[in-house]
């Protein structure tokens, strides 16, 4: 079984010479107590290219001290990771492996580097005695594995150095490491130039790495970069580079989406707040890139892609879209008075909402672990480095994104002349939904050409996405009363009573008529002449 722990930590330059400054008085710090040596050995794995260790990701069997085991780091924000720790065993943990599906494709992990550390422990303590953080003085020893990835010529196979590494334990703030930090500087301590003891044996024995996945490269071979105006605001002719092609706007964002999906795929596997929404909505806009910018990638290439993209956010949809029914299910009961709450409604309800949370999370596992998704990942890796341009693709970004943008402003408008002038009842319930899908792309399409359309794009997109949001709430209502039904019913057959589960029924069909009531001014509102007219380049 896999644990967890938030590693949030500050590395140090050190050598044979160095000596720490007396930190007690430092913040909160008020003793420090020797905690003895460690001998550490710790073996890191990675595929031949390197892939893990040019996304930060470090995976490692160590033995020696008190973690021994297993451990994998992914990064989180600068100086802080989460580790995540299996048992010892010797080969890497299916539990962890699992964690890196997205990264590692179906490429085999091969120990790459072997790092020994002698370590010298202090643990920092407040007035209580309680642990605030440890500082560690390691004296590191690198051999750079005999069949491991390709070699700089002429790169030594071992390194030697020392370190200090200042990590958070206990009751510590952050704040205590600025203030150790300022005390090291000051003792003159310099802090590390590598983020992590394996990106230092790397660089140290000449062992190269791949571009990160869903990166673009350029001829250096380091990852492209969005950009701006240099204030960090879109400017009118948008924050892209001057003379960006539509090819150039619409890879960046496709990258991007790409990049969100494989980031993403271990949180959601740990099931993480908000990670399976976060992964739906990038698989979602990376299709709407697809049908949306037709002029610029291939829709013979994209369509496929498309096909299994809309499959794997159905499937994230299963979990994701009960989390948010049972939210709104809730929230409508709290708002219940007691004295109307009859029967075990709260039980009736949880119940309902665990039994289904049980069957989602492991269908979706499930889906992560099977074929199909890893060959969807695949797909996506090779549409990055082989992107299927169109001839459109070399002209200047503005006036072809602008007119993709519009084409699905038009769809929309079609659609939600259609909705508005529907009959009352699942007819227009049917075609509010359609209008919300059309709202969701143009937006999208927006949110793409923003680089090369600036303010305009990010106006338009923020008003339909008021438009999408009423949508959005409308339809949320109509899910709703589908499942206040069934919950009444089981209700009624236990023998409870469904009037509560009535109730919100009712509450939900006056909510849905009061977004219908709203419709017709927001609409009104986003679809002015002026606002298309300024997405015109």
């Amino acid at each position: 079984m896999a644990d967890t722990v938030r590693e949030i930590e500050r590395k140090y330059e050190a050598d044979q010479s160095t000596r720490l400054p007396d930190l007690a008085g430092v913040d909160a710090i008020v003793t420090v107590a020797e905690a003895g040596t460690e001998d550490l050995d710790a073996v890191y794995y990675d595929t031949a290219g390197l892939c893990l260790a040019a996304e930060g990701i470090t995976l490692r069997r160590r033995t020696g001290g008190r973690d021994a085991g297993w451990h994998l780091k992914l990064p989180v924000a600068p100086g802080v990771r989460d580790e995540v720790r299996a048992p010892l065993s010797d080969t890497p943990p299916p539990e962890l492996t699992a964690l890196l599906r997205s990264r590692l494709l179906d490429r085999e992990l091969v120990p790459v580097v072997r790092l020994r550390t002698h370590r010298t422990v202090q643990v920092l303590r407040d007035a209580q005695g309680a642990p605030l953080a440890e500082i560690a003085v390691d004296a590191v020893r690198a051999r750079r594995a005999a069949a491991g990835p390709r070699k700089a010529k002429s790169a030594p196979a071992k390194a030697r150095w020392h370190e200090i590494e200042v990590e958070l334990a206990g009751d510590g703030a952050p704040g205590l490491l600025d203030a150790v930090g300022r005390k090291l500087t000051a003792a003159g301590v310099r802090p590390a130039s590598a983020a992590s003891k394996l990106a230092r044996a790397l660089a140290e024995t000449g062992l190269r790495r791949e571009a990160p996945a869903g990166h673009g490269h350029g001829p250096d071979g380091r990852p492209a970069e969005g950009t701006t105006n240099g204030s960090g605001k879109g400017s009118r002719k948008g924050s892209g580079k001057r003379g960006d092609t539509a090819g150039d706007v619409v890879l960046r964002y496709a990258r991007e989406q790409v990049r969100t999906i494989i980031e993403l795929d271990p949180a959601v596997r740990r099931d993480l707040p908000d990670s399976v929404h976060q992964m739906r909505v990038a698989t979602r806009r990376l299709r709407s890139a697809f049908r949306s910018y037709t002029k610029v990638l291939d829709r013979g290439v994209t369509l496929p892609i498309g096909i299994e993209l809309k499959w794997l956010a159905a499937e994230l949809g299963v979990e994701r879209d009960r989390e948010v029914l049972t939210e709104r299910l809730r929230a409508g009961l709290a708002g219940v008075p007691r004295e109307l709450r009859l029967g075990p409604v709260d039980a009736r309800l949880r119940i309902w909402s665990e039994r289904r949370r049980a069957g989602a999370r492991g269908h979706l596992l499930a889906v992560l672990d099977g074929p199909r998704y890893l060959s969807l990942l695949k797909t996506l890796h090779a549409f990055l480095e082989a992107p299927p341009l169109r001839p459109a693709a070399a002209r200047p970004a503005p006036a072809v994104v602008a007119q993709a943008v519009l084409k699905d402003y038009r769809r929309l408008a079609g659609r939600m002349e259609a909705a508005l002038a529907a009959p009352a009842g699942q007819e227009r319930d049917e075609a509010l939904h359609g209008a919300r899908k059309a709202a969701k792309r143009a937006r999208y399409a927006a949110e793409a050409a923003r680089p090369a359309l600036g303010r305009p794009a990010k106006k338009f997109a923020r008003r339909v996405k008021r438009v999408q949001q009423l949508l959005g709430d409308h339809q949320d209502s109509v899910v709703a009363r589908a499942a206040l039904r069934e919950l009444a019913t089981q209700a009624q057959q236990a023998g409870e009573g469904g009037f509560t589960f009535g109730l919100l029924h009712g509450r939900e069909e006056a909510l849905a008529a009061d977004r219908e009531r709203a419709l017709p001014d927001v609409w009104r509102k986003a679809s002015r002449r002026k606002h298309r007219a300024a997405l015109r380049p």
